[in-house]
């Protein structure tokens, strides 16, 4: 791997981005889903320099219960202070961690990517409103500039829940989905907006990202059993 890093440097040259590290990720047995989904996140730039962030603004509270925050907090500060440019890591802190907050990763069989990805990505969520939550029950106030530092922020009351939080997770890969449903016959167009933090696209032989999304987002015309009730016309009809 060093060879190999000192050969990546040269052929980079001047062109190797101020800063940055290529590491590699030692494997401790299948664990190439999770390695792929921490260079993922790595490489997110904005997720990354919050991350660190985070850690800098916790890494004087040594009495901090260590979670899956905390341990990829802790690999991405290893990963960007090294001296060196190329080179490989072993995750090992992060992947004692994961097995043994979910018994699924435990075993040495190979996982999906995917399925990963957003269990990491609830279970950050889950930790940064748990904190949340205990810094307001606190009877010492935090200031503004202290909780923007930790990346989270109070949303409106929506629904059921009171104040929901939209942490630097959400910030960085949630969307809205907003489906639009037309009346055919008076052309009143209803629309609903979703949140997701993924979408499901159905992968065609050959195709680019560009072309699944264009799929996943084409009209449809509901017919039969399938008729949109239209407000406006208070009865089902077709719609697209």
């Amino acid at each position: 791997m060093g060879a190999a890093g000192s050969k990546l440097e040269k052929a980079l040259g001047d062109q190797f981005p101020e800063g940055e590290r290529y590491f590699g990720l030692e494997n401790f047995g299948n664990t190439c889903y999770c390695n792929s989904v921490l260079q993922a996140l790595y490489f997110c730039v904005p997720f990354r320099e919050q991350l660190l962030e985070y850690y800098s603004n916790n890494k004087n509270q040594g009495d901090a219960e260590e979670n899956l925050l905390t341990c990829l907090a802790d690999l991405f500060t290893q990963i960007s202070s090294q001296k060196k440019k190329t080179g490989v890591i072993a995750p090992k802190r992060f992947v004692q961690r994961v097995k043994k907050q979910n018994e699924l990763f435990r075993s040495y069989m190979h996982q999906d990517a995917h399925e990963f990805l957003n269990f990491l990505l609830n279970e950050l969520v889950d930790i940064l409103e748990k904190e949340s939550h205990a810094a307001r029950s606190s009877p010492q106030t935090s200031s503004p500039s202290e909780k923007t530092a930790n990346g989270l922020k109070s949303a409106q009351a929506n629904g059921f829940q009171k104040e929901p939080l939209v942490t630097w997770v959400h910030k960085n890969f949630q969307g809205i989905l907003t489906n639009e449903t037309r009346c055919l016959r008076c052309e009143t167009v209803t629309a609903r907006d979703e949140t997701f933090l993924d979408l499901s696209l159905d992968i065609e032989q050959n195709s680019s990202i560009t072309s699944c999304l264009k799929n996943f987002s084409s009209t449809e015309t509901l017919n039969a059993e399938d008729k949109f009730f239209c407000d406006k016309c208070c009865r089902k009809h077709r719609s697209g």
